[in-house]
């Protein structure tokens, strides 16, 4: 079985400097429009959602780049971050040559940073 961990910290004020800088250019960008309304409903809490989701694609990433041929190939809107009912963070790859893994994540953030840590499993 082969096992690849991730894991991502980031300062809220960075992503959200971002935001205000650079809107829905960076945005679009990074985000898909399903993270984007997730993050939005978070109201006052939006940019330390939006920083969450910018560390687990860091570390999905960090975790599945070394079975990538090229690092380049794949794009922030490939790793989609959605949440269960229960409102547990589960990953969505939209990219072809890493469906067979299994991604188990966690986020979690204060009002400074997010953090975010990745299993990956061979399947």
């Amino acid at each position: 079985m082969e096992i690849y961990t991730g894991i991502d910290i980031i300062e809220v004020e960075r992503i959200q400097n971002n935001i205000e800088n650079y809107g829905e250019s960076f945005l679009n960008k990074i985000y898909t429009e399903n993270e984007i309304q997730y993050c939005e409903s978070k109201k006052a809490n939006r940019y330390q959602s939006y920083a969450g989701r910018f560390a687990a694609k860091e570390a999905v990433f960090k975790a599945i780049s070394k079975v990538l041929n090229n690092k380049f190939d794949i794009s922030w809107k490939d790793i989609e971050i959605l949440n269960q009912a229960d409102g547990r963070p589960f990953v969505q790859l939209n990219y072809n040559n890493v469906r067979n893994f299994k991604i188990d994540i966690s986020i979690s953030h204060i009002a400074a940073t997010a953090i975010a840590s990745v299993i990956v499993t061979k399947i």
